[in-house]
């Protein structure tokens, strides 16, 4: 993915050098294809992008050439391509993010918004945790239904208020009130803190979420589900989170589009919980055991499994703008 002329050539972009033919082919053959985006239109942006991210990937640990070459092939042409639909549509642009665990969803979600907001947008990030139901409401809610021991499963959020606030966004509403979750409140249940208040017209909202966008799917399925679905209480909590992701259908219909983080295991996501995990315990800040990790990681399975809803939606592409195949690393290996 790093290859060294590669590099160079972008380095020499920053610089201001205007790329040789033979050097602007080598770019076009690293990039990933990302339909209506040329080459020369990265180029011109490529710099201004670049100065607006630097800080904040030094600050999460990216090297300079992941930097370089993660804005080359994804990041710019991404933000590039919301650009374009913001250009299109006088109404905000509500842009949904989904990724399961460790794809790097709240990552993506930080960049774009830089970058963005250096093309000129106003451009807020929300997470699908922020729009949670409050602490008392879920303790109330656990005593309904004893299966809802974690927040996460559909039912656990306040879908009333994200339609409230997508709709505000969308009608230009100003100021606007941005919910957010603190997750180490209530000792670490978590609940509602104190709302960004943005006075600027939003321009485009960036929503993810571990199920952002998801579709409920025929019942029929849960007959020969998959680990760790494995007791006919596994199946009804199944079925029954399915559901309830009707609810969540006017929050999906308000976006604009959605971009996918997909690993090519969804398994991955266990691992990346459990290296995450170990490197906390390391560092003497505490941490969950590998037998509470994969308690942890089942019981969101369980709730929404990967293959039985994120796989159908990258396959129909239903609403979906483009997905991003994630390796083991954590790095993307192919767009489609």
């Amino acid at each position: 993915m790093f290859s060294s002329p590669v590099i160079s050539i972008l380095r020499g972009v920053l610089k201001g050098d205007s790329p040789s033919i033979e050097n602007q082919n080598r770019l076009a053959e690293s990039q990933f294809s990302f339909p209506n985006i040329s080459l020369k239109t990265k180029l011109d942006y490529f710099p201004i992008a670049y100065q607006s991210i630097d800080d904040t990937c030094a600050k999460i640990g990216f090297s300079e050439a992941e930097n370089l070459v993660l804005l080359w092939r994804v990041w710019l042409p991404l933000a590039l391509q919301i650009h374009r639909k913001k250009q299109q549509k006088s109404s905000a642009i509500i842009q949904g993010i989904l990724g399961l665990q460790g794809t790097g969803k709240t990552t993506l979600a930080t960049i774009l918004r830089l970058i963005l907001m250096e093309l000129g947008y106003n451009t807020v990030t929300l997470s699908i945790d922020d729009i949670y139901k409050t602490y008392s409401e879920r303790q109330q809610l656990q005593k309904e239904d004893s299966r809802l021991i974690l927040r996460g499963p559909p039912n656990t959020h306040d879908v009333d208020l994200g339609i409230e606030l997508l709709d505000n966004i969308r009608e230009g509403k100003c100021p606007v009130s941005i919910p957010r979750f603190d997750k180490s409140a209530c000792e670490g249940m978590g609940d509602r803190s104190h709302p960004e208040i943005v006075n600027k017209k939003i321009d485009i909202l960036l929503f993810e979420g571990w199920f952002v966008g998801v579709q409920p799917i025929k019942e029929q399925v849960f007959q020969s589900p998959p680990f760790p679905i494995v007791t006919e209480d596994d199946r009804q909590f199944a079925i029954d989170n399915n559901r309830r992701l009707e609810a969540y259908l006017p929050l999906w219909n308000r976006l604009d589009g959605l971009i996918v983080l997909s690993p090519i295991d969804y398994r991955l996501s266990q691992k990346w919980r459990k290296e995450a995990e170990q490197k906390m315990i390391a560092e003497g800040k505490g941490g969950m055991s590998e037998a509470d990790v994969n308690q942890f990681v089942e019981y969101f399975w369980r709730s929404l499994h990967p293959e039985l809803f994120i796989t159908p939606l990258i396959e129909s592409k239903r609403g979906v703008d483009v997905v991003i195949e994630i390796d083991s690393n954590h790095l993307p290996t192919r767009v489609f």
